[in-house]
């Protein structure tokens, strides 16, 4: 099992030295990046009203055969995250995945989706590099809003 560079990631992390570890070269060169995260759905007017106007993500490439949805959002600061009900699995919030988006104000966006009646799984989860918190989209699967803390002088 190899672990990422922690340190790189959270400097100032005191742990980080411990919980890194490299990774042999000839199998690092075979990973480019991650591609997309994706998450089931079943409704897929619900999910695109919850994605699109309640977290404010702009469509990108999508299509579709007959009921069968594929829906990309491209992320400003690189990334994609898609939503389909091409796989026939269900939502769940207890999968064992959850994507995590990185904001710009954490309070600011509670606040904003607690107006539009979004559930949040938790309070502000407090950690030595970063605040988070965890909310359900409106197909039951988890999204942990992340927002780092300033470095340190």
């Amino acid at each position: 099992m190899s672990f990422p560079d922690v340190a790189a990631l959270h400097p100032g992390y005191k742990y980080a030295s411990k919980l890194s570890r490299p990774m042999p070269q000839e199998r690092a060169m075979q990973f480019k990046k991650v591609a997309f995260t994706m998450y089931p759905i079943t409704d897929v007017a619900r999910a695109r009203d919850f994605y699109e106007n309640k977290l404010g993500l702009t469509i990108g490439s999508h299509g579709n055969r007959g009921d069968q949805w594929w829906i990309e959002y491209d992320l400003p600061g690189g990334g994609c995250f898609a939503l389909t009900n091409f796989t026939g699995e269900q939502p769940s919030a207890a999968a064992g995945g959850t994507v995590a988006f990185e904001v710009e104000d954490l309070d600011a966006l509670i606040a904003d989706l607690k107006a539009k009646n979004v559930t949040f799984k938790s309070d502000i989860i407090h950690s030595p590099v970063c605040r988070m918190a965890v909310c359900l989209d409106s197909e039951g699967n988890s999204i942990l809003l992340h927002q780092l803390k300033p470095k340190a002088a």
